[in-house]
């Protein structure tokens, strides 16, 4: 792997006054007992767009019972993914161990696997059948083998997605192309694509949804890969797709993103209904992107309930 490109704290625009108080805390006293403390992900990348962003992660070389014995306003929570909450308030701040890719072999014989089977229909060739087989076994279902700073960045969806502020230098790390296709306004993988979507489908609908909010273009393979496997969107967890519906809904750019969700077919994969839906239901979407814009951040009135009466919440492949 390549060296990283560091561009020095006299080089960038991110400045400590724009990072969230209670995540600085984190990272100084992860830093401060010898654990590497890196500012990572969608902040890094919203903070240098000139954004404000919505929250403000941590990666570290730190386990996570390590970063609970440092902060007694710590939760380990998930399995698949175990990650350190760390509470300041009704605020959290998410603080995640380096983590590597693992290739399937590595996993051990009991390793999770989903309760997904795959059925012959009638007019499925077995080239087919055999392809939705080998996309199922690349589904990820357990992510907990660390690494270093520069496998975590490998194992990223998107290279604008995979930029690190150091706090011990306040430099900004870049191993992956990230801060270029942050100047040419890309979204692009990392990996081929279609391999890292078949291990995740939700990629798919994520890449449309970051293009869609940054005004980014997409990649011409991410966008050939949509068409080959978009299929396969079905096979993500529901609970996740209702989840990232939402966050579109309170984006102030829901109009936008359901519009690109339906030129990549995506849309009619996860939610049929509303891609035949007519004018009114894209008015609505107008009305409510209106309304986000005027406040800085999603406010409190932008419940569940309202953004379902939008006529734009998910109804059919996923349950509300």
């Amino acid at each position: 792997m390549a060296d990283p490109t560091i561009v020095a704290r006299s080089d960038h625009t991110i400045s400590r006054r724009d990072i969230d108080p209670d995540a600085l805390k984190v990272l100084y006293r992860l830093h401060e007992h010898d654990h590497i403390a890196y500012l990572v992900g969608g902040s890094v990348r919203d903070l240098l767009l000139g954004r404000r962003p919505k929250d403000f992660d941590v990666g570290t070389s730190a386990h996570p019972h390590q970063v609970k014995k440092l902060f007694r306003n710590c939760w380990i929570i998930g399995r698949r993914f175990r990650l350190a909450h760390v509470k300041f308030g009704p605020k959290t701040i998410e603080v995640a161990t380096f983590r590597r890719q693992v290739d399937p072999a590595e996993l051990p014989a009991d390793a999770e696997t989903t309760d997904h089977t795959i059925e012959t229909a009638a007019g499925v060739d077995h080239g087919t059948e055999l392809a939705r087989e080998r996309a199922h076994d690349r589904l990820i279902h357990r992510d907990n083998t660390f690494g270093t700073p520069e496998e975590d960045a490998f194992r990223r969806d998107f290279t604008i997605n995979a930029l690190f502020y150091d706090i011990a230098t306040f430099a900004i790390i870049d191993y992956v192309g990230g801060l270029r296709d942050l100047e040419d306004r890309l979204v692009r993988s990392i990996g081929e694509p279609g391999v890292r979507f078949l291990e995740d489908p939700v990629r798919m609908m994520r890449a449309v949804v970051f293009a869609a909010r940054l005004d980014f273009r997409i990649d011409e393979p991410i966008l050939d890969a949509i068409k080959a496997h978009r299929h396969e969107i079905g096979r993500a967890a529901p609970p996740r797709l209702v989840e990232e519906y939402f966050k579109i809904l309170r984006s102030g750019s829901a109009e936008k993103t359901l519009r690109m969700l339906k030129e990549t077919r995506l849309l009619k994969e996860m939610t049929p209904e509303l891609d035949q839906a007519g004018a009114s239901a894209w008015q609505s979407l107008a009305r409510l992107d209106r309304y986000r814009q005027r406040f800085t951040s999603s406010p409190d009135t932008l419940t569940n309930a309202i953004l379902v009466g939008a006529r734009s919440a998910p109804c059919s492949t996923v349950t509300c």
